[in-house]
């Protein structure tokens, strides 16, 4: 695994940032937790203290490229030079309208890029090489909807996240830094769990919902083996919330399994 602090942003919740948080402390890593939340911030740093690991929280909206700055030297700072980054922060779904859009890609797109960038200047200044691992969600891969739901901003935010990842892959040759993607179905947190509850499983059919959801450990399980597996750069990771196992992209993917006459 890199060396180095861990950076989990979004992880102020009781989600999958919480998740990811503990799991990399169980590997003695120290890890900087980082939300506008913080309340919950600070009860994901008590909570990997009570479990023995250290942990420290910074208040930063990573919409403003100078908070996710500071965020890194706060982490450099307080524990050393960041060797892994979870761009998992992610703003309340956004209404369809195309004016209503920017709230999603402002945090979801464009705060990770400011973290990722500054991530990357830490990563050089330790010389240590590291991993950055990208949140997106299976909505940035659709082309298009056949049944009504998701969030515009939303999806347009997770596919750039995907794009973003691939396009930084040559980093790994260059600078020893692997920049990779999990893109999960539906997760049993939220308000997504709350509307799966609501529904019977044949109201889920009807709907093109998921049989089940995914757990939040699932999710930190991948995450620490795309930070820990060499092998992997640049690449992105599908986990339909049906699938028992989740699955890779193949590089060079063209994206599109079928065609159809015009």
């Amino acid at each position: 695994m890199p060396h180095g602090t861990v950076v989990v942003t979004g992880a102020g919740g009781a989600g999958c940032g919480r998740a990811i948080s503990l799991r990399f402390a169980a590997t003695n890593a120290p890890v900087v937790v980082s939300d506008i939340d913080d309340t919950g911030g600070g009860e994901t740093v008590h909570a990997i203290e009570q479990a023995g690991g250290r942990a420290a929280f910074f208040h930063a909206d990573v919409r403003a490229d100078s908070e996710a700055r500071d965020l890194v030297s706060f982490a450099e700072t307080t524990f050393g030079a960041v060797g892994v980054l979870v761009n998992n922060a992610s703003a309340l779904h956004d209404q369809d309208g195309i004016e209503h859009w920017m709230g999603a890609i402002e945090t979801d797109l464009l705060g990770a890029m400011h973290a990722t960038r500054w991530a990357i200047e830490s990563m050089r200044r330790g010389g240590r090489g590291g991993a950055i691992v990208n949140i997106a969600s299976i909505s940035g891969l659709w082309h298009g909807r056949k049944t009504p739901g998701g969030f515009a901003g939303y999806d347009v935010a997770k596919a750039g996240m995907i794009r973003m990842t691939t396009r930084l892959a040559p980093l790994a040759e260059t600078d020893g830094i692997r920049v990779n993607c999990l893109a999960p179905g539906w997760i049993g947190t939220g308000g997504a769990r709350q509307y799966w509850e609501s529904l019977t499983p044949e109201e889920r059919v009807e709907r093109h919902v998921p049989s089940r959801l995914l757990a939040t450990d699932q999710i930190a399980d991948v995450v620490i083996r795309l930070a820990h597996d060499r092998a992997l750069a640049g690449r992105v990771v599908v986990w339909w919330s049906e699938d028992p196992a989740p699955r890779v992209i193949e590089w060079g993917d063209r994206g599109y399994r079928d065609f159809g006459p015009l």
